[in-house]
This record gives C-alpha cells, structure tokens and sequence, in this order.
C-alpha cells in the first residue's frame, strides 16, 4: 500500500467536499463539483475502498462492533478545515457537526461517538465528548 497515495487521493476527496459544501445549489458551478466530486469518490473507492474497508471492519470490532461498516466515503468529512489554537499554538482540526459515522461504543454504551477519516497522515479518528483519538494510522 502506498501511503503517500492513499493520503493525496484521500486530501482530493476531502478538499472537493469541502469546496462543495460552501457552495449553495444555486451557485453556477456546484453541479461541475458535485460531478466532480463523484468522479473522485468512485475513483478513491475503487483504487482503496477494499483495503480501507477491511481497516475499518477492524476498528469497529474493536471499539464499536454493534455498529455496521459503511463505505469509507461516509466517513470523510464534509467541512474539514486546519486551524492553529490561540492558545497553545498547535494545529487543530474543525469538523462540521454531521461530518463523520455515529457509532456505539462497546466500552462507553449511550456515549456520543463517531469514527471520522482524515487525511495528513492518513488515519481514522474516534470523536468523543472528551476528545479525540486515533484508533488508526496508514503506514
């Protein structure tokens, strides 16, 4: 597997998401970036959609296994944005409030969880009320 690929085409996917989402129907381009984003997708899933969903079966198993699998695409975010803290100088991550898959959590049952996956390293989050953890890396 070559990571490096796998993050370029993940960063396409969630960068031509997130030039969508800022776009209204309206806008005289959103269908040329909607079809193009489309075209992204199918290709991002055929090239490592099976890879990525037997990663993805494992992370359920282990943290949440009541929770069905999905495509990988319903993982990535929509609204997927870097930002530096104020405060401690460190680069975040902001999401948008439906980015991501809500799962149950086997060990925090009722717990608001989701699994999201991120780009820059390559790598699937668990998002919880107390933060965040990655539960996987591409390497």
């Amino acid at each position: 597997m070559n990571v490096n690929a796998l993050n370029q085409a993940l960063r396409e996917v969630v960068d031509k998401r997130r030039i969508l989402s800022g776009m209204g129907y309206d806008h005289e381009q959103y269908d040329d970036v909607e079809e193009e984003l489309h075209d992204l997708e199918d290709e991002f899933l055929s090239q490592y959609g099976d890879f990525l969903e037997v990663v993805l079966q494992k992370v359920h198993d282990e943290h949440c296994p009541e929770s069905d699998v999905l495509l990988p695409t319903a993982y990535l975010p929509r609204q997927y944005q870097k930002a530096v803290n104020a405060k401690t100088g460190e680069e975040e991550i902001e999401l948008g409030d439906n980015d991501g898959v809500w799962v149950d959590l086997d060990a925090f049952p009722g717990a608001d969880a989701k699994l999201v996956l991120l780009p820059d390293p390559a790598r699937i989050e668990l998002l919880t009320l107390a933060g965040s953890q990655t539960v996987w890396k591409a390497s």
